[in-house]
């Protein structure tokens, strides 16, 4: 006998179309996350709580940089080139839909 589709299943579908994909990858939900809480925060100290390399993580932030969701300064402290990130405007739009996505995905 068929199976009856549940009635929750096309909410769960919509739900999982609202995540982000870029968001998908733990190392960049990370940064978004860290970033939403903080004003900036350096590539050390990113690299520091993420604990990823320096090569994924410098990745992953290209990613997100590529996509409009962080902005990199770059400057020079005691001679030692420091890159700061910030999340953008676009970037917490798209952490804040992520995040309501996946609040309605564990809460129906």
């Amino acid at each position: 006998m068929p199976r009856k589709k549940d009635s929750g299943d096309s909410r769960i579908r919509a739900g999982l179309r609202g995540l982000n994909k870029l968001l998908g990858h733990r190392a960049r939900l990370g940064i978004c996350v860290l970033l939403a809480r903080n004003d900036q925060l350096s590539f050390s100290r990113l690299k520091e709580i993420i604990e990823e390399t320096d090569g994924n993580l410098g990745a992953q932030l290209r990613k997100l940089e590529d996509e409009g969701f962080v902005t990199v300064r770059k400057e020079f402290q005691n001679r030692r080139p420091v890159s700061w990130y910030a999340l953008t405007a676009r970037g917490r739009r798209g952490l804040e839909a992520h995040l309501d996505a996946l609040g309605r995905l564990t809460t129906e």
